[in-house]
């Protein structure tokens, strides 16, 4: 971008600011959803897009170079789903019953942030957006990241296979650019909740995997939601998807985590507890639980497993009574349960967890040195 002229360069610098605080919004409303609470949340904080405005006029009206006309597109991509999310959440708060389109609202959100991560590579603003807030001054990421490799093909950043929206059965990936298969590299399996998609539910992880070093699976259920009842359907296509990460990429099979929320959750537990689950630690959010599932399971599986439950105080699908059930349940048959509840939390996902999860997954983060 050295050659571009100054009111290139200062239509850039206005727009990225209410843009990431638009999709910082949007986040936290996804976060704080809760049913009676809809129209006052959206009273408080459903108003970001408009600050979007002025900026994305005098971003359009600057002359960028056809080299950059690539990057306004996915710019324009983004300020459009954005536009959808809020304009969609505003419908859904006036409604009198509103929380199904809010959620079908929310869905913009990821697709968002699927537009605008190709960005990260030119702008370093958007590079930190899409780390931890803890490693956003980790000058040593930063440069890892800026330095990458990006000419052995496709086998780096975001990818997917068969897993368009719409599509079932197929699987979204994340590889960090900076993959060394000299290493061997942990795993994250990422299961979304009923009637959700994994090429949307990527983006809740992609900050941890891409700030920790992490290969990232996120797959789409076979039908409308995970098989619950014949657990062998999507159980076998996840483990295809693990044999065929492991065959192209340096999987650390000590580490190799499942985790989910809602239906996800409770499909981790269900396929994670099966006696030929390659995983290694179990992570279920808002999940729901019988103690049925431990006769799917044997002694030897269960017995010093590693577990984290999660679960929201709040949640009206699920109520946090499962969880505590669940954990004695667990407990009692020998897993290593850690055992989060959450005073605020409805049936949302609480991003914020991501990083104790990977701490209790992967041990405490290192510190960060500013430089």
């Amino acid at each position: 971008m050295a050659d571009t002229n100054d009111a290139v360069i200062e239509a850039i610098v206005g727009l990225m600011p209410p843009l990431l605080q638009a999709l910082d919004t949007l986040a936290v409303i996804a976060r704080r959803m809760h049913p009676p609470e809809l129209a006052a949340l959206m009273q408080e904080l459903g108003s970001a897009d408009a600050a979007i405005e002025a900026p994305m006029a005098a971003f359009r009206a600057a002359a960028f170079p056809e080299a950059l006309q690539p990057f306004c597109a996915q710019l324009e991509q983004v300020r459009d789903q954005v536009t959808r999310a809020f304009d969609g959440l505003r419908a859904a708060a006036a409604a009198e019953d509103g929380i199904v389109p809010a959620y079908r609202a929310l869905r913009h959100l990821p697709r968002a942030l699927e537009a605008l991560y190709p960005v990260a590579e030119v702008l370093p603003p958007v590079s930190r957006f899409f780390l931890e807030p803890a490693f956003r001054q980790d000058t040593g990421l930063q440069v890892r990241l800026a330095q990458a490799e990006r000419s052995r093909g496709d086998d780096i950043g975001v990818m997917h296979a068969s897993n368009d929206n719409g599509m079932r059965g197929g699987f979204s990936l994340y590889v960090p650019e900076y993959y060394d298969p000299s290493s061997r590299w942990p795993l994250i399996v990422a299961l979304h909740g009923g009637s959700g998609h994994g090429r949307g539910f990527l983006w809740n992880w992609l900050r941890e995997a891409r700030s920790r070093g992490a290969i990232l699976l996120s797959p789409t259920a076979m039908g409308g939601t995970w098989s619950l009842m014949e657990p062998a359907l999507d159980s076998e296509n996840l483990e295809r998807m693990v044999d065929y990460l492991r065959e192209r990429w340096n999987i650390d099979t000590a580490h190799m985590l499942l985790t989910g929320m809602s239906d996800g959750g409770t499909f981790s537990l269900v396929s994670g507890l099966r006696e030929a689950s390659p995983f290694t630690h179990l992570a279920p959010i808002a999940a729901s639980f019988h103690p049925f599932m431990l006769e799917l399971t044997s002694r030897e599986r269960i017995a010093g497993l590693p577990i984290r439950l999660i679960h929201g105080v709040r949640d009206w699908m699920f109520p946090v009574a499962m969880a505590r059930t669940a954990r004695e349940a667990f407990t009692a048959a020998g897993a290593a349960v850690s055992y989060r509840e959450v005073p605020d939390l409805s049936h949302t996902y609480p991003r914020e967890e991501n990083a104790g999860i990977l701490d209790w997954f992967l041990g405490p983060r290192p510190s960060v040195s500013p430089g």
